[in-house]
């Protein structure tokens, strides 16, 4: 052997800088957004949304699965309004969230304190790791293409309400002044 040339270049990736010490999830940008409309439109609760960030933000790395009970949620939502003497959640309140948020196939409640998120909104980990954990999903539910992690929810229905206020009636009605 005369001569071996090796060529290094340097990765330039860096790693993520998030605020706190919690470390950082993955969320469908998709959902994120459903999550802001949802709010807006008054189609989740205000519970709702505080009690899946919670989990959301508490889940092992690699398994989408996060380990609370329904007191430990309440506890960890309190925590600033009890410093502040504010407004806090109850665990009734969390349990009736807890429901609505399986209903919507956002979690699955997996006994012992266990949530599983479902990992295709939130995911704490590398593709990889996801992909196994809905395989294992998919086994568990039979490969259901309707059931969880599917069929995401609540389903928004908007409707025109007939109020019966036809111009007719109201013959002044819109011809005024704007002032707002």
């Amino acid at each position: 052997m005369k001569n071996v040339t090796f060529e290094y270049e340097p990765d330039h990736r860096a790693v993520h800088d998030m605020a706190g010490d919690a470390g950082y999830s993955l969320a469908s940008n998709w959902f994120t957004q459903f999550l802001a409309q949802l709010a807006v439109a008054n189609s989740i609760t205000k519970s709702q949304l505080c009690v899946f960030l919670y989990v959301a933000g508490g889940q092992q790395r690699g398994t989408g699965i996060a380990q609370y009970t329904q007191q430990e949620i309440t506890d960890g939502l309190n925590k600033l309004a009890e410093r502040k003497d504010g407004k806090r959640i109850t665990r009734s309140t969390v349990n009736r969230a807890i429901k609505a948020l399986v209903g919507y196939n956002w979690i699955e409640q997996l006994g012992n304190g266990m949530i599983q998120l479902n990992v295709r909104l939130w995911f704490h980990g590398n593709s990889n790791a996801q992909h196994a954990v809905l395989e294992q999903l998919a086994v568990k539910h039979d490969r259901d293409p309707e059931a969880f992690p599917h069929g995401i929810g609540p389903d928004v229905h908007q409707e025109e309400l007939d109020l019966d206020l036809a111009f007719t009636q109201h013959p002044h009605y819109g011809t005024g002044r704007r002032t707002g």
